[in-house]
């Protein structure tokens, strides 16, 4: 009984990203915005409870894949373009949206075939784009909306680091011990700064501050070499 319990969760996961999906067709940003963040919570919890439980399968890394293209592929990219036909702007830039769950696909498919990727990551996380995206349309959805351009860049960029060689940190911590885990706590630590300062808008400048301190730390490597 207990192996199921992984695939029951990342089961959870795909039904959040389904309801995000249909809430963002009918323009509920903020409806949309808790249910990715449902879906992400469950994807690090269907992972937590394989490792507890020790119930790994072939199985439960498929499902897992294909519920993460529904909730931070699809979720995202019909939030994006349901705004997008919002906005007094050419009927196809609307269908730019939908390049965000063809790159997502293109990046879970690199990641399962990748074995580079066991503690940390390469390339932007696909719950880490959606919860961008999900959450500066909840936040921002008129900034966004008089910023066509910057949309468009951001669409492109984000894209772009899915399917990158950037290295990414994980937040799997080694143990508790400072030394070792000095990049999660000074993200974990500017985090809850921002939090506590912009709450419920802070999500897209966590992610923003992950890629950067991603970029700061890759800098840094090189410089030592």
């Amino acid at each position: 009984m207990k192996r199921h319990i992984p695939n029951f969760i990342t089961c959870l996961n795909l039904f959040s990203g389904c309801v995000a999906v249909l809430l963002a067709f009918k323009g509920n940003y903020e409806g949309a915005f808790i249910a990715v963040l449902l879906s992400a919570v469950f994807d690090f919890l269907d992972g937590l409870g394989a490792r507890l439980l020790k119930s790994y399968s072939h199985m439960g890394k498929e499902l897992d894949s294909l519920a993460d293209v529904i909730s931070f592929g699809m979720a995202p990219g019909a939030i994006v373009f349901s705004l997008m036909t919002e906005m007094q702007i050419n009927e196809w830039f609307p269908y730019l949206a939908f390049l965000i769950p063809v790159f997502s696909a293109l990046r879970l498919a690199k990641f399962n075939v990748d074995t580079r990727q066991k503690t940390s990551f390469l390339g932007l996380p696909v719950p880490a784009n959606a919860i961008f995206w999900a959450g500066i349309v909840y936040s921002f959805p008129l900034w966004i909306s008089n910023n066509v351009a910057i949309l468009v860049i951001l669409i492109a960029v984000f894209c772009y680091l899915l399917i990158s060689e950037l290295p990414m940190f994980s937040l799997k911590f080694k143990n508790l011990s400072l030394k070792d885990n000095r990049i999660q706590y000074l993200f974990l630590i500017i985090c809850a700064i921002l939090l506590i300062i912009f709450q419920q808008n802070a999500f897209p400048m966590l992610i923003s501050w992950y890629i950067i301190l991603s970029v700061l730390v890759k800098i840094l490597k090189i410089s030592k070499v």
